[in-house]
């Protein structure tokens, strides 16, 4: 089956609208007066393409996402505690048994609750879901990531191949707010990619952002269960594969419900290891 042949919802995405200097964005409250970015939008509609009749036909390596089964044991995903005992050890698992890696090393995770009205990284309140096409790391600050975390052993694990794959999945389902659209990174071109900072108070780090290709193919899971997660690849060191950066962002369904329940979610983020 084609993508032409898949059901499909169409909604507007947030690209980035192109500019002569460097993106950048403050990951904290700026002063009054100032801007906590210098981008600006560039929306296009597009069609999202429901990606369950061709589940099994995809994987990490050559889209940059899939779609999973993964029954958890954790009964609260709001209790940092038991998501760190319990879940944690249940994603290592489950990754290295899938990639078959030699060591999974979380470095965090995030959960995220729709507030209507409430913006990212507001204060006071849950992250919002992400609303601009973006990919998390970057060539650079993928390896970069593990000089920050594993600083004794970083240019050891460098030699071989690193994976940065995140782990996303409903807190509360069927999910039907604020799904998750992915997009088939063999549909993307390099120069769609734009390096921009991610301004911490005590580091920069570095994310793509992306501008508008007419050759995007966009994919979702419509109303994802709590046993099924998404699998995100955000960044591989190895360059002979079609998906080494997965462009993906939140989006509003037409077809949402006006009753149905805001977005509960959490992303486990993971540096995947594979020796040479």
């Amino acid at each position: 089956m084609t993508s032409a042949e898949l059901p499909y919802v169409e909604a507007e995405l947030n690209y980035l609208k192109p500019m002569a200097e460097r993106p950048r964005y403050y990951a904290y409250e700026v002063e009054p007066g100032e801007f906590r970015s210098n981008m600006s939008a560039d929306p296009h509609k597009v069609r999202i393409h429901d990606m369950r009749p061709i589940a099994s036909e995809i994987a990490l390596d050559r889209q940059g996402f899939a779609l999973v089964e993964h029954p958890t044991a954790v009964k609260d995903f709001w209790d940092d505690d038991e998501v760190r005992r319990v879940y944690y050890p249940e994603v290592e698992r489950f990754l290295t048994e899938l990639t078959g890696a030699s060591r999974v090393f979380i470095f965090d995770h995030l959960q995220r609750r729709r507030v209507p009205g409430l913006k990212d990284r507001s204060t006071g309140g849950p992250r919002q879901p992400a609303t601009r096409v973006h990919v998390d790391h970057t060539a650079r600050s993928g390896p970069q990531r593990v000089r920050d975390l594993l600083p004794d052993e970083a240019e050891e694990l460098l030699k071989g191949r690193v994976q940065v794959i995140n782990l996303w999945r409903p807190i509360r389902g069927p999910l039907q707010d604020a799904p998750l659209a992915l997009c088939d990174a063999r549909t993307v071109d390099f120069a769609d990619l734009v390096p921009s900072d991610l301004v911490y108070r005590d580091r920069v780090g570095e994310t793509y952002s992306v501008t508008w290709n007419p050759a995007h193919q966009w994919y979702y899971a419509p109303e994802l269960r709590r046993e099924e997660a998404l699998l995100l690849k955000i960044a591989d060191t190895r360059t002979d594969i079609p998906a080494r950066f997965m462009p993906h962002t939140s989006f509003t369904d037409p077809t949402t419900p006006p009753d149905a329940f805001p977005r509960e979610s959490i992303e486990v983020r993971t540096l995947v290891f594979h020796p040479n």
